[in-house]
Order: structure tokens, then sequence, then C-alpha cells
């Protein structure tokens, strides 16, 4: 299909989990009607779509079956197979499609791409046993993460390590597969870019967002970053460049290591929106979830422009062990909402929604969400 899919044609969404959710919500409020394939019967997507498909990622059969009643299909998560993302491309538009996921889906495929097209990338090795990670430690100068290439997010499937020897049994604790092996860097910050592309080309750049993680989770994001422009211009440069050379139809959300001595790292990237993004829902013009259904359906970008400084704050399924947390108090904040993602079970770690606010400055938004945070559990 070429051209615009218009309101009023079907949106398939390959995976139902909160970015599923969020997608389909600002779909239904453009007009189109959405199908979504998951493998977790009760996914948080299921109860806002048209039809959801209870498959797994890798069954190639129901991706197509999803796609034959849809008029573009789009994902939110990369853990979807490359043969389901071909057979549901032979019946519709699959954007991004499994080029862009080949790439990807593999960490040390990713960072051989990007050094490859000439793209900055922190010192890196491939380990195909523990003896390998042990050399990669050793070359890279011992304290380094050893990350599965495949899967894991939120910090999961890696290690970190301070010297060779504590390799092998990173490398084991993986799952004996292969590995990446990363050389910590000396952080000053780290930001992230999101890029909209049309198939047609046309670029939106979303300013950079300014992230903060606690063991490895992302705790809060506020936009735009208080980050000097010259910087904001260098990794917007960067993540348009990634985003064109890779063919992106849809979102990419490039994260960013800036180091100390003020150079810029590319760390990962992500083909869909992005949990450091969901800022734009109070802060933009456009949102992220509408502007990938705009990209994905080839209708004009939206517009990025940030009206008011947003920052968000993760809530995870921790704040609930001890009952249910007092959304009221935190509410009662002007400028602070509350996004629950519909999640029926909370689990230590597990992401069950977020708080947002505004205010005049990035770091007032920033104090504001955190002090809501607080007052959930008072």
């Amino acid at each position: 299909m070429t051209g615009p899919v218009l309101p009023g044609a079907t949106l398939g969404i390959l995976g139902g989990g909160q970015l599923g959710r969020m997608t389909a919500m600002s779909a239904r409020t453009l007009g189109y009607n959405v199908e979504a394939l998951d493998p977790d019967p009760s996914c948080a997507a299921r109860f806002v779509v048209d039809q959801c498909h209870t498959a797994g990622f890798d069954d190639a059969e129901a991706a197509a079956v999803l796609a034959k009643g849809c008029d573009v299909v789009t994902l939110e998560i990369e853990k979807i197979s490359l043969a389901s993302l071909d057979a549901a491309a032979r019946y519709a538009p699959v954007r991004p499609g499994s080029a862009v996921l080949s790439v990807i889906q593999d960490r040390g495929r990713q960072k051989e791409w990007l050094e490859g097209q000439g793209f900055p990338v922190g010192p890196w090795r491939l380990a195909r046993t523990g003896a390998e990670a042990g050399a990669a430690v050793e070359a890279l100068g011992g304290r380094c993460f050893v990350k599965a290439v495949s899967g894991g997010y939120d910090g999961r499937s890696q290690v970190e390590t301070s010297s060779a020897s504590e390799a092998p049994a990173a490398w084991a604790a993986l799952g004996d597969e292969t590995c990446a092996v990363e050389k910590a860097l000396d952080l000053e910050k780290e930001i992230s870019v999101l890029v909209a592309r049309r198939p047609s080309g046309a670029m939106a750049v979303y300013p950079p967002s300014l992230n903060h993680h606690e063991e490895r989770i992302l705790e809060w994001a506020v936009m735009p970053g208080p980050i000097p422009r010259s910087l904001a211009r260098r990794a917007e440069a960067l993540a348009s460049a990634i985003a064109a050379a890779l063919g992106v139809e849809g979102l990419l959300a490039v994260e960013f290591f800036l180091q100390k001595d003020g150079s810029l790292v590319v760390n990962e990237l992500a083909p869909r929106p992005h949990n450091t993004f969901h800022t734009t829902e109070v802060a933009c013009v456009t949102s992220q979830f509408e502007q990938v259904v705009r990209a994905v359906c080839d209708l004009p970008l939206g517009s990025v422009e940030v009206t008011r400084p947003g920052a968000i704050v993760n809530l995870l399924g921790d704040l609930w062990a001890e009952g249910e947390p007092a959304f009221g108090a935190a509410l009662a904040l002007p400028g602070v909402r509350l996004h629950l993602y519909g999640k029926r079970a909370a689990r230590p770690g597990r992401k069950m929604g977020h708080l947002s606010a505004v205010a005049s400055t990035a770091d007032a938004a920033v104090e504001l969400v955190l002090r809501a945070k607080e007052a959930l559990t008072r």
C-alpha cells in the first residue's frame, strides 16, 4: 500500500503492553480501529482495542492473521521475531519492518552497524565464551558491563564486573550465550532523542530528554532537558542521521551517554515509543503516541514544540506492597497527572504507571513530580 492510511482504517500493533495501550488510545482519538497481538491474555492493551490476538511474538501465522485484518502494522516491543514481521508484511505494510529490527534486536549487531556507519559508541567487545569475556574485560580495563546480546531491558540481562576474573561467571549467569562486553564510562548525564519518520523520509525530532536511573531502571525524565543548546543540536543531528541511515518508518529513540569530557556516545536504539518520552503527553503539542500513529500511517507529522517543561516519574509495583498508593494525595498537587497502565498484578520492578507534572522550568517539573511520588506513600 502506498499513500496515507486515513482515519477509519485499522492499525495493527504487535505487542499489547503499556506502549501498545497508549498508542491504541491515541489511534482511537484519531479515528482508527485497532487490533493488537500479545502472548498475555490480560495484557494492558486488551480493553482499549477492537480485537486482541493472544499469541506468541514468534507465532508467524498469528502475525499474518493480525495483518490480514489491518491496513498498516506497527510494534511496541522489539522482541517480535523477524519471521512474524515478514509474515505480517505479506498482507499489510509493517512499520518499522524486519530490516530495522534485524539490526536493533541483537546488541552486538546494533553496535557493529553503528560503528560501520561512523556513529560514536563506547569501547566494547563481543564475547562468545567465558574465556573471551574475560579477555574482553581485561582489554577494556576491568570495570565493564557484560550484556546479553538479545532481550533484556530496565537493567536486566547484564552484569557489572570490576575485573577480568569476574567475567566468566558473569557470562555464565547470562546463560552461556554470546554477550557484548562494554567498558564502563565516566558519565556526566544520560539523554535521549526521539525521531519520527514517515515512509517518504520526512522527519520530526523532539528536543532531548534528560534521564535519571536508579538501579538501571528509569526513575524520572524531563524535557526539554536542561542542557546546553549546542549539545542538544549535536544529539538531534546524530539521532536524525541514525534514523535516516536505518530507514526507520515510525519512531526511533536514541539513548545517549554524555561523558565527562563532553563527548556523546550512543548507548541503545529503540524503534518504538519510549519511556523517556512519556513527557510528550503533557509537555508537547503532539505526544509520541499520536506521532507514531501519524508516522506509520504516512500522515503529516505533528508539531514537536514543547509548550511547557514536563517531567515523569515511573511507578513500580513495589509501591503497592503496603496496599493501594495514595493517588488522591498526589493528584492534589496542581500540575500533576496520573497515568496507570491497566495491569492487574503489581510485582516488584514492574512498571505499573507513571506520574507526570508540568511547571515553569524543567527543574521545577522534576521537583514537583518527585514530591507527588512521595505523597503516594504518606
